[in-house]
């Protein structure tokens, strides 16, 4: 018997887990990820993979649209979010795992790494790892899709200052998310530290810590691996992407 597997996890869920689905509600902005990325996928019948599936907020509707997920996320805390979350219907395999390592043994049709969950990894190198590790798991003729903070976008948002606070309310009466960032190492790191304030006069606080993309340096890292770049976006809707989105979507094939 080998000894186990030690999955590298940043603490993400630890912080966010309970109060993850209030920042990121079951709404319009969800929905319109859900249907753009089963209007991308080349086959449903090829199989979906997601990379940082977390609560299974688009995995799990998805998974309603194209049929079985299989959502890979390093944090046991999130995973165990997904699995209470999931519903009749719903059919998301859900796998302890980092995307920078992960192997799980089958290729896929559309392969996914969306809210930023690649910023997240901190090294370029391991940046390029995670994006290789996603075209290993993407069958000839398969497409990649990563969303993720677009720095020229974050940088915009400071107006010229390393540090910034902005505040957005909520449609829920009383209820708001507060961001304080700060930029580093020129302008490729940024912390940020999330106060979400509820109805009831509670808060709760998370912090971390994202390595900033621009869309020609995802590019690089698929071209690496194999992929040819298809487009970039400024939004689920396929908007042009321009430098000040705080977003952006980069699509990528894999060569039949």
């Amino acid at each position: 018997m080998g000894a186990p597997v030690t999955i590298a996890d940043i603490g993400y869920g630890k912080q966010f887990e309970n109060w993850y689905d209030r920042i990121f509600p079951n709404d319009a902005a969800t929905l319109t990820t859900v249907e753009a990325l089963a209007g991308h996928h080349p086959d449903p019948a090829l199989g979906t993979l997601e990379l940082g599936v977390g609560t299974g907020r688009i995995a799990l509707p998805l998974s309603r649209r194209v049929g079985p997920v299989t959502g890979v996320d390093s944090s046991p805390e999130m995973l165990a979010a997904l699995e209470k979350k999931a519903e009749e219907g719903d059919d998301v395999t859900a796998e302890l795992g980092d995307i920078r390592t992960y192997d799980g043994g089958r290729q896929y049709g559309l392969v996914y790494c969306v809210c930023s969950t690649l910023a997240l990894v901190l090294d370029p190198a391991e940046q390029r790892e995670a994006i290789a590790r996603a075209a290993e798991h993407l069958l000839p003729g398969g497409r990649l899709l990563v969303e993720t903070h677009n720095r020229p976008g974050i940088v915009a948002q400071h107006e010229g200052r390393s540090r910034t606070t902005i505040f957005a309310p909520y449609p829920e009466p009383n209820t708001g998310l507060q961001m304080h960032g700060t930029l580093f190492m020129e302008n490729t790191i940024w912390q940020v530290s999330t106060v979400w304030f509820e109805s009831d006069g509670t808060h709760r606080i998370g912090t971390e810590v994202a390595r900033l993309l621009i869309p020609d340096e995802v590019d690089e890292y698929a071209r690496a691996a194999g992929l040819v770049p298809e487009g970039h976006y400024g939004d689920w809707q396929g908007s042009a992407y321009v430098p000040e989105a705080g977003l952006f979507v980069a699509s990528y094939t894999k060569p039949a």
